[in-house]
C-alpha cells in the first residue's frame, strides 16, 4: 500500500468540508471532458467529489455536459451538416436558440467533441479528441471516481421532450454509487426521494433570488427564507456564494447572512457554489483565492458543509491550511495508480508521454524532485509593502506588509530635487501618483537614459512637493479589468527614508529592510545627486539593533562601492530573464554580493504562460552560497502560468519546493506568509507531504496539447555572462549646471548610454503616453 497523509484531522472525523469538482478540473481542461476529470484524479486530491451536469440526448441517454446547448462546449457548430438541428425552445418560460442535446441521439455525438468554454481560459486542448462522455463512462471502471454528483438542471425541459430525466436517474441508482442528486426543481426531487439509496443525498439547489422555481411558482429568495419546507425532500441546499457572503456593487463584502447557521439549525448541509480562481471576486481577498474559500470554513461563526469548484485544488489547499497533522489518512494502492495511468484517453497521459512513466510518476508522488532542494521557511519579501492593497510604499501599505507578516520590508530609493531620500516604486512620478492631473503636469519629460517617455521625474520636485501629491496605487492588469483595491486607490502618504527606517525600527515582526538602489550613475553624472552617500547618511544615523539592513540593485559598480564603505548584506539583481549563469560570472557576483534576485522566468521559463521545463540557475548559485529570490509574485490570477491553476499559492508552492529559492519578493505579503504556515506543508516530512502539494509537472500541459496547438517556440534566453555583471566605477557627483536659457528651439534629450549592468542596451520606448496614463488613473471609480 502507498499511504498518502491527508492533513485533514483538524475537522471532527468525516466532516472535513467537501470538495466538489464541477465538471472535473475544469478550470483548465474543457467541461466535463476525460482530461479534466483524469486531473482531479491525478491530482490526488482526497475528500473530491465528482459533478456531472446531467443532459438527456434524443434517444434519452444520460451524458456530462454544462449545458442544454452544445454549441458553448463542443465542436458541434463547425461540422457540416448540422444546421438542420439548431433549434428555438422554451427553457423556464425563456426562448432559447441553439443547438440542443435533445435533437441528437448518442451515437450523433460520436464524432463532436468538446472544448473549453470559458474563453479567458486556455484554448489550447480544443483540438484533442475529447469526447462526450455518457453517465454510464463516467462511472465505469475506467475512470472510478471517488465520488459523484449528479446534477439535474432541467427536468421540466425534459419532460415537455417526452423525455423521463426520473427513470434515468434510478436507473443509475442501481448501476452505481451515487452520493448526491442536486436540482433546482422541487418536484424533480420529490418524484425521486422514495426511489433513492439510503447513501444517496438529494440537495436542493438554489438559482438567483429573483427566478421562480418552476414547480411551486416561489421565488427562490422567498425559499431561502423557510428552509424547514426544503427539509421535507432534502437533505441539504446548494446556493451561489453570494447568498452567503453578498457583495455591494463595488465588489466589497456585506455582513454575511444566517443562512448558513438557519440551514444547520433545521438540519441541512450547506454548500456553496460559483467558485472559480480566474474571475474577479471581492476585494476583500486581494484576488488570493484561498481567502476566500477559508472565509465559507473558518470565519469564527460557521463553516459550509461543501464547495462546488472549477479548480478543485485552491478549496483543498484551504481546508489543508485548517487542519491538523493527525489521524486522517488516504490509503492509495499501486494498482490504482496504474489503473489512473492506462486509462488517460490517448496517445500521452496527462503528463507524460508513456503510461509507464506515468505509473512511477504517481507512485513518486507526480514528479521527480530533491527535496533537499525545498526552503523549509522561505523568506516574504515586500518591495514596496502591501502594493496589492494600497499604493506602494506609503505609510498604509508598510504598516499593512508588517501586519501581514512580512519579514523584510523593501524602499526603493528615489531622491528629489533638494537631495532627499525617499521610497517610491519608480523614479517616474506617472507611475505611482496623480501628478498627471496636478499643477506639476507641464514637467514631464522623456529621458532615455532610464528607458522612460513622457515622465514626470522624483529629481524635478522638491521634497515638500512630492509630500503635496496624491499616491495612486498600482493596477499592472487595468487592462484585463482587474482593479486593485479601489476604496484605498489613493490612501496614503509617502515616506522620508529616515521615517521608513524608524517605523522598521519600531516593528518587533520585521527581520530586516531592503533598501534598493537604482539608476547611481545617471543621478550622480546629470543631476548632481548621490543616491549611495545619501543612503550610507542615513544608515549611519538610524538605530536599527533588531533588524538586519540588505541593499538591492542591478548595478555591481553600486554594490562594489557599498562593499567599501560598509558591512550591511548586498543584493544583486540580474534584470534580465536568463536560462543559466557562467561559473565564472557567479564567481564575479559573490565578490561583491550576498544574495541575489532572480525573475520567475529565470527559474520557470515560458512560452505564453504555458511552462516549459525548469532551469537549473537556483541551485547554480546557491552552490557558490549566494541565497536565491525570485520576483515578482502577484495575486491577480493573469500574472501565473496556466500550470498554477491561476493559484497564486500553487505558484508559491512550485517556486518553493519545486524551485528551491529562498525567498519571494511580493506585493501581497500575507498570500505569502499564510502559504507558510499551510499544515500540509510545514514541518512535514517528504512521505507525509500530500501529493497535491508536491510541485506540478514543469512541462506538464504542454505536453498534453497537440503539437500544432503549441505556441511557436520563442528566442532561448541568454545565460548571464563575465560581460553581463562587469561595470566601470560609479561617476563622480558632477554638479548640475544651471539650465539654459530658452531659445525656443525646445528639449532635445541626450542620446542612450549604456546603463544596464554595465551593457548597452536599446531602450524600448513602451512606456504608456501622456494621456493613457491620465486615463488610467481615473479608472475603475
Amino acid at each position: 500500500m502507498i499511504h498518502q497523509r491527508i492533513c485533514f484531522g483538524g475537522f471532527s472525523a468525516g466532516k472535513a468540508p467537501l470538495v466538489v469538482a464541477r465538471g472535473g478540473f475544469s478550470g483548465v481542461f474543457p467541461d466535463s471532458s476525460d482530461f479534466a476529470y483524469n486531473l482531479t484524479r491525478v491530482l490526488g486530491l482526497p475528500n473530491v467529489v465528482y459533478w456531472c451536469d446531467v443532459q438527456l440526448t434524443k434517444d434519452g441517454a444520460g451524458i456530462c455536459f454544462p449545458d442544454l446547448r452544445l454549441e458553448n462546449g463542443s465542436t458541434v457548430d463547425r461540422l457540416p451538416g448540422q444546421e438542420n438541428k439548431h433549434n428555438t425552445y422554451l427553457v423556464n418560460g425563456a426562448s432559447m436558440q441553439g443547438w440542443f442535446t435533445v435533437d441528437f441521439t448518442l451515437d450523433d455525438l460520436w464524432n463532436i467533441t468538446l472544448k473549453q468554454g470559458v474563453y479567458s481560459r486556455p484554448d489550447k486542448f480544443d483540438r484533442l479528441y475529447l469526447p462526450i462522455l455518457s453517465v454510464q463512462d463516467l462511472i465505469s471502471q475506467q475512470f472510478s471516481p471517488p465520488g459523484l454528483w449528479l446534477n439535474i438542471q432541467h427536468d421540466a425541459f425534459f419532460r415537455q421532450r417526452n423525455l423521463s430525466m426520473r427513470s434515468f436517474v434510478i436507473s443509475v441508482f442501481k448501476s452505481a454509487i451515487v452520493d448526491y442528486v442536486s436540482s433546482p426543481e422541487v418536484n424533480f426531487l420529490r418524484s425521486i426521494l422514495a426511489q433513492k439509496p439510503s447513501r444517496t443525498k438529494l440537495v436542493f439547489r438554489f438559482l438567483g433570488q429573483d427566478e421562480v422555481e418552476p414547480s411551486i411558482n416561489q421565488t427562490y429568495g422567498s425559499l431561502s427564507r423557510n428552509l424547514a419546507t426544503i427539509k421535507a425532500f432534502a437533505s441539504g441546499i446548494l446556493v451561489p456564494k453570494s447568498y452567503i457572503w453578498p457583495v455591494d456593487e463595488n465588489l466589497y463584502l456585506q455582513p454575511h447572512t444566517s443562512l448558513v447557521l438557519d440551514a444547520h439549525a433545521e438540519g441541512l448541509e450547506v454548500f456553496a457554489s460559483d467558485f472559480a480562481n480566474d474571475v474577479p471576486f471581492a476585494y476583500n481577498f486581494s484576488y488570493d483565492p484561498v481567502a476566500e474559500y477559508l472565509s465559507f470554513i473558518d470565519n469564527g461563526e460557521f463553516s459550509v458543509d461543501g464547495v462546488i469548484s472549477d479548480f478543485a485544488i485552491t478549496p483543498t489547499e484551504a481546508i489543508c491550511k485548517l487542519s491538523g497533522q493527525s489521524s486522517y489518512f488516504i490509503e492509495l494502492d499501486y494498482d490504482s495508480a496504474k489503473h489512473t495511468c492506462q486509462d488517460v484517453i490517448g496517445p500521452k497521459s496527462m503528463f507524460l508521454s508513456h503510461r509507464q512513466q506515468c505509473v512511477t510518476r504517481l507512485r513518486k508522488r507526480l514528479i521527480s524532485y530533491d527535496m533537499s532542494l525545498v526552503s523549509a521557511i522561505p523568506l516574504v519579501i515586500s518591495t514596496n509593502g502591501s502594493s496589492g492593497d494600497y499604493p506602494g510604499c506609503t505609510d498604509l501599505a508598510y504598516e499593512g506588509a508588517m501586519s501581514d507578516g512580512a519579514d523584510v520590508l523593501g524602499c526603493p530609493v528615489q531622491m528629489s530635487k533638494d537631495g532627499i531620500p525617499f521610497c517610491l516604486g519608480s523614479v517616474n512620478l506617472i507611475d505611482s501618483t496623480t501628478i498627471a492631473q496636478s499643477e506639476f503636469s507641464n514637467l514631464t519629460t522623456s529621458i532615455p537614459e532610464l528607458g522612460v517617455v513622457n515622465g514626470i521625474f522624483t529629481f524635478s520636485l522638491t521634497w515638500s512637493q512630492i509630500l503635496s501629491l496624491t499616491p495612486a496605487i498600482l493596477n499592472p492588469y487595468a487592462n484585463y479589468r482587474l482593479y486593485r483595491n479601489p476604496k484605498f486607490k489613493n490612501a496614503g502618504n509617502y515616506m522620508a527614508l529616515t521615517e521608513f527606517l524608524l517605523l522598521a525600527s519600531n516593528a518587533s515582526s520585521l527581520s530586516g529592510v531592503l533598501i534598493i538602489v537604482e539608476n547611481a550613475a545617471y543621478l550622480a553624472k546629470n543631476q548632481g545627486l548621490s543616491v549611495t552617500d545619501a543612503v550610507l547618511d542615513v544608515l549611519q544615523d538610524a538605530i536599527l539593533d533588531n533588524v538586519k539592513v540588505m541593499i538591492q540593485s542591478t548595478n555591481s559598480s553600486v554594490l562594489i562601492k557599498l562593499k567599501e564603505e560598509s558591512k550591511y548584506e548586498l543584493v544583486y539583481k540580474v534584470d534580465e530573464d536568463i536560462r543559466d549563469a557562467d561559473n565564472s560570472t557567479i564567481r564575479e557576483i559573490k565578490k561583491f554580493a550576498d544574495s541575489v534576485v532572480i525573475s520567475k522566468a529565470s527559474i520557470f521559463p515560458n512560452v505564453e504562460k504555458y511552462l516549459t521545463g525548469r532551469t537549473d540557475v537556483v541551485q547554480k548559485l546557491q552552490a557558490f552560497e549566494l541565497k536565491v529570490y525570485a520576483e515578482v509574485f502577484q495575486n491577480e490570477f493573469v500574472s501565473q502560468a496556466w500550470d498554477f491553476f491561476s493559484d497564486v499559492n500553487v505558484e508559491i508552492n512550485n517556486f518553493v519546493m519545486g524551485g528551491g529559492v529562498d525567498g519571494i519578493i511580493t506585493e501581497f505579503p500575507r498570500t505569502a506568509v499564510r502559504y507558510r504556515r499551510n499544515k500540509c506543508y510545514l514541518g512535514l516530512s517528504e512521505d507525509e507531504i500530500p501529493q497535491f502539494m508536491l510541485p506540478v509537472y514543469s512541462k506538464g500541459l504542454w505536453s498534453t496539447m497537440d503539437p500544432q496547438d503549441r505556441p511557436p517556440a520563442e528566442a532561448p534566453k541568454p545565460v548571464l555572462t563575465h560581460a553581463d555583471v562587469v561595470e566601470p566605477p560609479l561617476p563622480p557627483v558632477v554638479p548640475k549646471a544651471a539650465p539654459p536659457s530658452d531659445t525656443g528651439s525646445g528639449f532635445i534629450p541626450s542620446a542612450p548610454t549604456p546603463k544596464l549592468n554595465g551593457q548597452p542596451k536599446v531602450v524600448a520606448f513602451n512606456i504608456p503616453s501622456y494621456l493613457a496614463v491620465v486615463i488610467a488613473t481615473l479608472a475603475p471609480f
